[in-house]
């Protein structure tokens, strides 16, 4: 059940963040095998005085987070950094050097289920 944040600048249209939330969901389901209705994602628009980023980027410049249960090998993360960038370059045409993913590990015990229960109950 992985929870994703996906950060961008503001001004993007509706089509080119929906084509981000589907290049991330569709990476997950390929590679890491999560099952397609269980993810929860977010992106978050920030303004120009809320962003800074290297200037080796461009406009484009998104920033993805995702948490996840501990466990997944280094192929299988590689496999979902390769598969995200490749999707966001077709669609909506994000450059991989616009694009920074950072995986944050959690042990089951740190996730909740919908019933308030921790994952290893």
């Amino acid at each position: 059940m992985p929870f994703v944040n996906i950060n961008v600048k503001k001004g993007k249209s509706g089509e080119y963040k929906v084509a981000i939330l589907d290049g991330v969901r569709n990476a997950l389901i390929e590679t890491i095998k999560v099952s397609e209705d269980n993810t929860f994602q977010r992106i978050y628009e920030l303004d120009e005085d809320n962003f800074i980023y290297p200037r080796s980027r461009t406009e484009n410049v998104t920033i993805i987070e995702i948490t996840m249960y501990k466990g997944r090998t280094v192929e299988a993360k590689k496999a979902l950094y390769k598969a995200i960038n490749l999707n966001l370059a077709k669609n909506p045409g994000i450059a991989g050097n616009d694009i920074s993913i950072v995986i944050y590990d959690l042990p089951p015990e740190d996730m909740v289920l919908e019933d308030g229960k921790p994952i290893n109950e």
